[in-house]
């Protein structure tokens, strides 16, 4: 094989046989039905009696778009009610629950499918000098409103919008066998990024939660976190090279394996959510595909004992590619206990070499922390190979439920209760009281809003040698018509907490606008007015997504 060589064409994405939502997450076919969100809302008391009905493209009465393209861009473009409707947000719960109220916010007035960076280019310059706001979109996933338009400084919220979905540019147009990279286009949704892969027994093995409908820029835009649980944790860690075009011009940088050539021009635009530029294509660092893997659970009586034991794990050399660690209340939602442990699950790949003394000196820290359980697959004396899982049934349960899990928040949602999710990171010193500090402040600010008692969980997503990037869900009953506002109060209560402990305002779901308050009080003053004279120089009229990292 040459050692590079042109992507095989067109790639395969979701199920183009099934019908997305254009209000929440994922299939329309995957979504609860009214009977199994009456059960769900059974679990929470104070939930509506009935679910909310399923919202109508038509009862939100969009009116005809307030901008005209340019002939030469008409065929990218679209003003279909249904595909305004399905960009207008992203995928939060606060997204959810507007549309279900029959409130989504400022419907953009145009869609653009470009096929090529030439077209992003020519509608960028179109729209920058009409005046018109464009919105970056990928997959529509973000949950942090970050695809959405709210109005801006220098503008009347009487602007006109474009939202600029990037996924008919989603090949993997080269590959280099030899360095193992590949260059991607931007719009490539997970699916469709690792079937171009593939072919060269290759992978980029960045798996979010989101990774059937997300796509390579949009992880590369909000520094998204992956399945990898230490070392190669953020999608960061692949990029070789980035293609961005900015009002000012198009910005590509040299494919190398590292420079110390001034400050990296890739960091510039990776977490910078579009606002500087439009991400088009990148070189990413791809491996080959494992053939190893293995996993195993270990319970734990003592939360704070498996706090210790994951930081034990986190700073030997094993490297696993899983180490979550769930504690009673997640545990029992994913179905990974059943007696009220908290669970830690472990995984570990190659595609090189056997993985069972990795995970069995893993075992065995976790063990002298209290941990019980433990036994891999097979008894760990056989490998799971070529792709093969090897999971134990905890870690198969947990995984099972944690793709479900979007699905279930949407259908809770349909019941009146407020649903909220967020994640941080902190140095291990701090790690133990911010979690309590969480569970205690956050459920009182729920309880304060709602006069219903909340379930406050937490799960260690990622972690480090140094600290540890805890993940919690909030769920709580409603007031009917209020739920914005009772998320909004949540939001504000967990920031506040997060800001007094030093732990960032997010680890990997990005700014967006709702986390834009603690975004604000966590950088330095000199970052923020760098920040702002990039964003004058690249993009002097605010065009690119007005609102998120700065006002």
């Amino acid at each position: 094989m040459p050692a590079t060589t042109t992507g095989p064409g067109g790639t395969t994405g979701p199920d183009t046989s099934r019908a997305r939502s254009w209000w929440g997450w994922g299939y329309v076919d995957a979504h609860p039905g009214d009977a199994e969100c009456a059960a769900l809302g059974a679990l929470l008391p104070g939930t509506l009696s009935r679910p909310l009905p399923v919202p109508r493209v038509a009862d939100l009465r969009i009116g005809p778009s307030g901008t005209t393209p340019p002939a030469s861009l008409a065929h990218l473009v679209s003003d279909d009610p249904g595909a305004r409707a399905a960009h207008a947000m992203g995928k939060a719960y606060r997204d959810v629950v507007r549309a279900l109220r029959g409130r989504p916010g400022r419907i953009p007035d145009l869609v653009a499918r470009p096929a090529g960076e030439q077209d992003v280019t020519d509608l960028l310059d179109w729209a920058d000098g009409q005046g018109v706001a464009v919105i970056p979109f990928g997959g529509g996933s973000s949950v942090v409103g970050g695809v959405e338009y709210r109005g801006d400084a220098r503008h009347t919220d009487r602007r006109a919008v474009l939202s600029l979905d990037m996924t008919s540019m989603d090949r993997v147009l080269e590959v280099d066998t030899v360095s193992r990279s590949a260059r991607i286009q931007a719009g490539a949704l997970g699916p469709a990024l690792e079937a171009g892969l593939r072919p060269y027994g290759l992978t980029l093995r960045h798996f979010p939660q989101s990774f059937e409908f997300s796509t390579l820029g949009g992880w590369l835009a909000t520094r998204a976190g992956g399945h990898y649980a230490t070392v190669r944790t953020h999608i960061d860690d692949f990029v070789q090279s980035l293609s961005v075009v900015t009002p000012a011009g198009t910005s590509t940088s040299w494919r190398l394996p590292a420079s110390g050539a001034g400050p990296s021009p890739d960091r510039l635009f990776l977490g910078s959510e579009g606002m500087l530029g439009v991400i088009t294509e990148a070189w990413m660092r791809v491996q080959e595909r494992p053939r190893y893997k293995t996993s195993a659970s270990v319970a734990f009586t003592d939360f704070g004992a498996a706090l210790d034991a994951v930081r034990t794990i986190a700073q030997s050399d094993l490297a696993p590619a899983n180490c979550r660690l769930l504690d009673a209340g997640e545990a029992a939602l994913s179905r990974a206990s059943t007696d009220g442990s908290a669970v830690l699950l472990l995984g570990f790949e190659s595609a090189t070499a056997p993985v069972d003394d990795r995970l069995a000196s893993a075992l065995e820290m976790a063990r002298a922390h209290g941990g019980t359980g433990g036994t891999p697959p097979n008894g760990g004396g056989e490998q799971a190979a070529d792709g093969a899982d090897g999971a134990d049934a905890a870690v198969s349960d947990w995984r099972s439920a944690f793709l479900r899990m979007p699905y279930l928040r949407d259908g809770l949602a349909r019941m009146g209760a407020v649903v909220e999710t967020f994640e941080t990171a902190a140095t291990w010193d701090r790690v133990p009281a911010l979690i309590d500090a969480v569970r205690t402040e956050v459920g009182a600010a729920a309880l304060r809003a709602t006069g219903h008692p909340a379930t406050v969980n937490c799960r260690l997503t990622h972690v480090y040698p140094d600290g540890a990037a805890p993940y919690f869900t909030v769920a709580v009953a409603g007031r009917p018509g209020d739920e914005v506002a009772i998320w909004d109060d949540i939001k504000a209560a967990a920031t506040d907490v997060l800001h007094r402990h030093r732990a960032t305002v997010t680890h990997h779901h990005a700014v967006g606008r709702d986390h834009r308050p603690g975004y604000d009080r966590q950088r330095p003053d000199p970052f923020a007015t760098a920040l702002r004279a990039a964003k004058d120089a690249l993009d002097p009229h605010h065009t690119l997504n007005p609102g998120v990292l700065l006002g």
